[in-house]
């Protein structure tokens, strides 16, 4: 059996490589785009996996004084789009770095 100094250390060791591989998943994250869509494509919103907005694209057929309600309504059906796909990526890349390790069912991360 290992001594309790060996077990400390091991822990120790682990949670620095964890850390390592959680700041490495973060970094890509940032890396990951996602497209979210809205009024048929005519607005898009593209971000990255953690949420940073990258760019908004109207089509000119939109853009009529009277419909700016509507506009604005797909403005933030595009957004709510984009932020549900970068969650479902962050989720589905933060799974690949966590499946290898011994959690416990139903413990989640801290990120």
């Amino acid at each position: 059996m290992k001594s309790m100094e060996d077990m400390i250390k091991a822990a120790q060791e682990a949670a620095q490589n964890i850390q390592k591989q959680m700041e490495a998943a973060q970094a890509t994250l940032d890396t990951i785009e996602v497209e979210g869509v809205s009024g048929g494509g005519l607005v898009k919103v593209r971000a990255t996996a953690k949420g940073r907005i990258l760019g908004v694209a109207i089509d000119d057929s939109l853009i009529v004084p009277a419909d700016k309600t509507m506009l604005e309504d797909l403005i933030t059906a595009a957004f709510n789009d984009a932020r549900d796909k970068a969650d479902a990526a962050s989720n589905a890349e933060m799974g690949k770095m966590s499946s290898g390790l011994p959690l416990p069912a139903g413990f989640k991360l801290p990120f």
